[in-house]
């Protein structure tokens, strides 16, 4: 069956899908469209840009109160320096290069030096290295990958991890003392679409991180399939202030090469969706007026507050921005209406408010939104040549996909490799989606929660927490931040709280205790009875989430499983009896 509707606005692909069903109740999602050929390797949109747009800033960090530039041209001639250095110091396919620094243009040379010349460059959390108390995720990472070079932007800021592993940082600059000659030429002709370009690890919540291949064919099919969506990109080259981590699928794989696909402009922002540190993006965004917009829930959140009250902010980022696009966790609807009547109101033409689905092991897009939208939690369709397979499992239905956007496996674990894949090829993601609506199809799935995430009360009744986490959320506008839900093997389900600091700061402990009662109240009437509904009892943490537990990641959204791991001592306070003061119950 293929169903379409036509959209309006920027250029998009049309809303369509194929779907087969299959007697056993599995479902085949498809595009109609046919998957083009993309780039080669990633080191040919660099070549092609500094041949048509050699003087047009490729990427641009702050530096004092400007910028330090660096034009397409300029790149592609430091880029072969680097790698050029690389081979000199006997770099391959088998000894990748570890980065251990925040984003930045240094950053950006090393990495692409790297995959120009077939040489894997493995992104690593800063958190592992400035965050941990025993380095024990950064020392496997090390023990794991074998690397031949490390980099960090400041050796003394990073001199513990770098001790830890027994390693020494080098300079980019030590790398770009030789004219590239043949051998950069010879090793470049020989990278292609199945060369390992990256290795991007998990965030290892439940156990030591994994090291996620990820070749050259990912990466640049990954940007056909997006550019065969919004076909807009071609028109008007991308211009983008962005503080995603590249040690992130989100950041480093799809927002940076969107830009480097498309010929655009990358504004490297030193700022993160944390406080402290969100007045450097907000800075930014009042200075560079982007065309397109990426970012976080966590990130929109604390970002709304700035926009809402600076009516110069809000009209620099609506001046030309026309898509806005939030992935890597569910953005609450109350969020996403205040921030569509806030562009609806600011921007001269309307604004596209979207989002899209996948992970580190797609590159990751494996379904995006192309469509106008009024809601959110919609991620949209399949991306040409990526096809899911729906399988119906505990009342919901399990996604896996098979394409060239998916990954052939780990790094070093060959066991984790088989098990990620079923009988016929496709990689079990762990996650369930729904259709927006059955009946038409075309109207988009929508994230249904990790299936490992979700529980059973004690009654055997099912939880699906991601969808339930939403609600909750939204009951409780604008206090609380994040939630997460427990109630596993009980008999009621409850919440542990992340509040928004800002909001409950001005309350009384009484006016906070009344609102947040008054909130499982509303969510119990909407509940109509049904147990896997109703959250009978909630208590707010006196911390926000650690980064270093594997709580939240660099990105900034929440991880469930880790949370009740690390915080183990509150999920028993807050099912005590008789009870602790600090928790709230609903009424009944």
């Amino acid at each position: 069956m293929t169903r379409a509707v036509a959209t309006t606005g920027l250029r998009l692909a049309p809303a369509a899908i194929d779907i087969e069903t299959r007697a056993d109740g599995v479902m085949l999602l498809r595009s109609p469209q046919t998957l083009e050929q993309g780039a080669r390797v990633v080191a040919d949109w660099l070549a092609h840009w500094a041949q048509h747009r050699a003087d047009q800033t490729f990427l641009a960090e702050r530096d004092g109160d400007g910028w330090r530039k660096l034009s397409y041209a300029q790149a592609l001639v430091q880029v072969r320096r680097v790698a050029q250095g690389l081979l000199a110091r006997g770099l391959d396919a088998s000894r990748p290069v570890v980065v251990l620094s925040d984003n930045s243009i240094d950053h950006a040379l090393l990495a692409l030096g790297a995959m120009h010349v077939g040489v894997p460059v493995a992104p690593v959390s800063p958190a592992y290295s400035l965050m941990s108390a025993d380095h024990a995720k950064l020392r496997y990472v090390f023990e794991l990958l074998k690397p031949g070079l490390v980099y960090a932007a400041d050796p003394a800021r990073f001199a513990g991890a770098l001790a830890a592993v027994g390693m020494q940082a080098t300079p980019l600059a030590e790398l770009m003392t030789e004219e590239p000659g043949a051998a950069v030429d010879a090793a470049h002709a020989a990278t292609g679409p199945d060369t390992v370009a990256k290795l991007l690890f998990t965030s290892g919540s439940t156990g030591m991180p994994k090291g996620v291949l990820n070749t050259q064919r990912m990466i640049t099919t990954n940007q056909q399939q997006a550019v065969q969506l919004w076909p807009f990109m071609v028109d008007t080259p991308p211009v983008v202030v962005d503080w995603l981590p590249w040690n992130h699928t989100f950041g480093g794989n799809y927002t940076f090469n969107l830009v480097l696909a498309n010929g655009g402009t990358l504004y490297i922002d030193g700022g993160k969706p944390a406080p402290g540190l969100i007045e450097t993006s907000v800075r930014n965004l009042k200075e560079i007026a982007p065309t397109m917009y990426f970012n976080v829930p966590r990130g929109f959140d604390l970002l709304m507050p700035y926009l809402e009250s600076d009516e110069q902010l809000r009209r620099n980022l609506f001046s030309r921005c026309r898509f806005v696009f939030y992935a890597g966790a569910a953005l609450p609807q109350n969020l996403y209406e205040r921030f569509a009547k806030m562009a609806r109101e600011t921007s001269p033409e309307p604004v596209y408010v979207v989002s899209a689905w996948g992970s580190t092991e797609t590159a990751p897009l494996a379904t995006a939104v192309h469509f106008p939208v009024d809601k959110a939690g919609v991620i949209g369709l399949p991306v040409p040549g990526c096809e899911l397979k729906l399988v119906p499992s505990a009342g919901k239905l399990e996604v896996r996909l098979r394409g060239p956007n998916v990954t052939p496996g780990y790094f070093g674990r060959p066991d984790l490799s088989a098990q990620a894949f079923d009988d016929q090829g496709y990689y079990k993601i762990g996650d369930a989606l729904k259709f927006v609506d059955l009946a038409y199809p075309e109207q988009g799935l929508a994230f249904d929660g990790r299936v490992a995430e979700d529980f059973k009360l004690v009654t055997g009744t099912w939880v699906h927490v991601g969808a339930l986490r939403v609600k909750l959320i939204a009951a409780c506008d604008p206090v609380v931040q994040d939630a997460v839900i427990t109630g596993h093997d009980r008999d009621e389900i409850g919440a542990l709280l992340f509040l928004n600091p800002a909001v409950a700061s001005g309350m009384s402990p009484q006016q906070l205790r009344d609102r947040l009662r008054d909130a499982l109240a509303l969510l119990a009437r909407d509940a109509a009875g049904a147990s896997s509904l109703r959250i009978g009892r909630v208590m707010a943490l006196d911390s926000p989430p650690q980064l270093d537990a594997g709580e939240i990641t660099d990105k900034g959204y929440l991880n469930q499983r880790a949370v009740l791991q690390s915080r183990a001592g509150e999920v028993q306070r807050l099912y005590a009896s008789p009870p602790d003061d600090a928790v709230i119950f609903c009424p009944e």
